[in-house]
């Protein structure tokens, strides 16, 4: 049997992805969340989607009018002529003049009596989805918990008998602000957003499938963002689920004596962390093997949290890359992220398009410190970075972190991240004196995906880009930043000199 054949679409991609098809047809679900967390943006989209595959819709609206209805529609472009919409208003028809009644004052409505008019809309329209906007008004009506949940009752066996899907609506302003265990027992599912508000920066939104009967759907928090033309949902990254085959070649900087290092260099599927004080040239590192890999025809992307994208160009200008051509060509993209605007859901979105569009194969995050700064107030973020990275692994893309230390000599910190738990292979820079001038070291801590150098090398950025030296062998003591000369009077790098 076909199990997608019986789905019907939420007409938003995203949410289907986490159920995995869609929701089972002619069930009822409820659609709970906080105001201004999304619901009726949900609701809309799902009307939509019905009505450009010329369903019958219907949205019985307890709470607000047609007019503010429309309102929501006209921020999205949505046109709702073809959406049959009841009004709660409309019970002065039936009810007769004699009862006062206004949108404004519905608890003076008897229940029971609105619920009639709410089933005899349905027969007249025989709708294949509805959308009932709010449960909150319904309890407001009853006055009373229990004769609330039996007219609950009454209307789940209504639409049990009918081909028809409907989304119950529930803002908890009417529950203490929270969500009603029974209401959720007498649901096939049950979808929660909710809306966060961050110390600083703007609000994040994120979802929940609570339940749903008879389908493996993608459990967890999805983060999701409200634009024009609805909500755009970031499903939850499982890495496991996402696997191809790739060849573990490895990935060339240009520098042979950096190449060295690793034994020929990084294996692809792995992350590297570039890790040192700041000013010792972890980005530029990273450009290199950027640089390297457009020369090879290659395309890659830097996701960049901490320096304007024209001040990273000119830099790598001033080393000698061009990395605005490799723009021009395609081959590179850098994004700039902002800071106070984006949700660890949308960055992995974002990250997977990257593959997945554009088959990338190097991702420069610059840097780890400032990825954890843009998304303040998040338990978990270590953990989705390592879903992320395993991601990119499985995906045969290599992962170039940059993480800056704190401080400049002696025993330097890495800011309290896991570099064993987040890194295949680790290349620290340190600054070491040596002859009244501060110079730079390189060295290869650890490498997971093969043999590497055990040894200290000096590196110089100059207008011709970065040189890695020979071994530091006749010195000891480099990693402290007081290192000392142990050898005879043998010179150390120099400047070649601006075209040399």
């Amino acid at each position: 049997m076909d199990h997608t054949r019986n789905r019907i679409s939420t007409g938003n991609a995203g949410l289907d992805y986490v159920l995995r098809g869609g929701l089972p047809r002619n069930r009822l679900y409820l659609v709970e969340g906080t105001p201004g967390s999304g619901k009726t943006t949900l609701a809309l989209e799902f009307l939509q989607d019905g009505q450009s595959k010329n369903e019958r819709v219907l949205y019985i609206t307890l709470s607000e009018t047609k007019e503010e209805l429309q309102v929501v529609a006209d921020s999205h472009g949505w046109n709702l002529s073809r959406i049959d919409i009841f009004e709660l208003s409309a019970a002065d028809e039936v009810l007769g003049p004699g009862r006062d009644q206004s949108i404004l004052h519905s608890w003076e409505i008897e229940l029971g009596e609105t619920i009639k008019l709410i089933k005899a809309q349905v027969e007249k329209i025989k709708p294949t989805r509805v959308v009932f906007d709010s449960l909150s008004e319904m309890r407001l009506l009853a006055q009373d918990p229990l004769r609330y949940r039996r007219q609950l009752l009454v209307l789940k066996q209504f639409f049990s008998c009918l081909s028809t899907t409907v989304l119950l609506v529930d803002d908890f302003t009417g529950s203490g602000g929270n969500s009603d265990n029974h209401l959720h027992s007498l649901c096939h599912g049950v979808i929660t957003l909710s809306r966060l508000t961050l110390d600083f920066g703007a609000a994040r939104r994120r979802l929940q499938v609570q339940k749903l009967r008879g389908v493996d759907f993608i459990a967890g928090f999805h983060d999701f963002v409200i634009r024009r033309g609805g909500l755009d949902i970031f499903p939850r990254l499982v890495a496991a689920e996402h696997e191809i085959e790739y060849s573990n070649e490895c990935v060339r900087s240009g520098i042979p004596e950096l190449d060295a290092l690793l034994n020929g260099g990084p294996a692809r599927g792995t992350g590297v962390l570039i890790t040192g004080p700041s000013g010792a040239g972890k980005t530029t590192l990273g450009l290199q093997y950027l640089a390297a890999a457009c020369e090879r025809g290659e395309k890659v992307t830097v996701y960049q949290f901490d320096e304007r994208i024209d001040t990273l160009l000119a830099r790598a200008e001033a080393m000698g890359l061009n990395l605005r051509a490799c723009i021009d060509k395609g081959q590179l993209v850098v994004r700039q992220i902002d800071p106070a605007e984006i949700s660890p859901g949308e960055f992995a979105a974002n990250v997977i398009k990257e593959v997945q569009q554009r088959s990338i194969k190097i991702l420069m995050i610059d840097s780890l410190s400032g990825y954890v700064a843009a998304m303040p107030q998040e338990q978990q973020l270590i953990l989705q970075l390592h879903e992320l990275l395993s991601y990119l692994s499985q995906s045969g893309v290599l992962t170039l972190m940059i993480n800056p230390q704190s401080g400049f000599f002696g025993n330097m910190q890495t800011n309290g991240l896991d570099v064993s738990y987040l890194a295949d292979t680790v290349i620290l820079l340190r600054f070491f004196e040596a002859a009244g001038r501060i110079r730079k070291a390189i060295s290869v801590v650890k490498n997971r995906s093969g043999r590497h150098e055990d040894t200290i090398r000096e590196m110089r950025i100059d207008d011709r880009g970065v040189r890695v030296g020979e071994p530091l062998s006749e010195f000891t003591g480099i990693l402290t930043g007081a290192p000392h000369y142990t050898g005879v009077a043998n010179p150390l790098m120099e400047d070649r000199g601006s075209g040399a």
